[in-house]
């Protein structure tokens, strides 16, 4: 337990120094449950299926499971609120099934192709959201310029030319390639792509991706989306996606996605 204040000491304090204070904070503070990686990525597909994500049977969530070159993924011919831990596949980079029933997606494919190029990231998310959807049939990158949407300042690529349906392996070097070393990149004609270092950070730059869209799209419709500065922006991205916070606000996602599980619903912890 820290030592208290007396009352106002924080008021002097310099902005860096309180940026640190909270941050020690929420490290002691924060606190989520502890869900193992196949409930995080079933919990991942609930809440984007809530969060408007789902497109059929469209999109992908894949995260990396502990023997190299696997991974889970969903089973193809459910939604994404079908989703269960317990019937989540394991597949290898090949997409053959190792464990579980059924077929992976063969969208897939380029999933393998940025877990080879991208040994940081532990998690992919591809959907079609609806906003994001319009903005990749426009031609324009997606604009960051809202305090909230600041954890995608410099992280999102931006594919200009459609490769058609990434079941080749030459769309996974393209998709590979377009993302670099960034989180999301927006497929023009398509739809989103995120690889983040874990299952929580890709599923709230998900949902943050898919604000940001429509955010824009909103602003566009009424004038001239105007710039945010880079230095604030920088310090936006870096106060929030602080991996405690990060995880509580998964964790908060996840709440709201099981209280809203309808009756004979699928239970994505089940």
């Amino acid at each position: 337990m820290t030592e208290k204040m007396s009352g106002g000491e924080t008021l002097s304090m310099e902005k860096d120094e309180l940026v640190h204070r909270a941050q020690d904070q929420m490290r002691r503070h924060l606190e989520a449950p502890d869900w193992s990686l196949r409930e995080k990525v079933a919990l991942t597909c609930h809440i984007l299926f809530a969060q408007g994500h789902d497109s059929g049977l469209a999109g992908q969530i894949t995260a990396r499971a502990p023997a190299p070159g696997n991974y889970y993924t969903q089973r193809l011919g459910l939604g994404f609120d079908e989703i269960s831990a317990s019937n989540l596949l394991t597949v290898n980079e090949d997409l053959e099934v190792l464990s579980g029933d059924g077929m992976a997606n063969p969208a897939n494919r380029f999933h393998s192709w940025i877990y080879r190029a991208r040994p940081d990231v532990r998690c992919i998310v591809h959907t079609h959201p609806l906003h994001i959807s319009a903005l990749s049939m426009l031609g324009r990158p997606l604009k960051v310029s809202h305090m909230d949407t600041c954890p995608l300042h410099g992280e999102v690529a931006f594919l200009e030319e459609w490769p058609g349906v990434p079941v080749g392996n030459g769309e996974g070097e393209i998709i590979a390639a377009t993302l670099g070393d960034k989180r999301a990149a927006l497929l023009a004609h398509h739809g989103l792509v995120i690889a983040c270092r874990s299952v929580e950070e890709a599923c709230v730059l998900a949902i943050q991706c898919e604000r940001a869209a429509r955010l824009q799209l909103l602003a566009e419709s009424a004038g001239q989306v105007r710039d945010i500065d880079p230095q604030l922006a920088r310090e936006a991205h870096d106060w929030v996606l602080q991996e405690k916070r990060t995880q509580a606000t998964f964790a908060y996602f996840a709440r709201r996605a099981l209280r809203a599980l309808p009756a004979g619903g699928v239970d994505p912890l089940g």
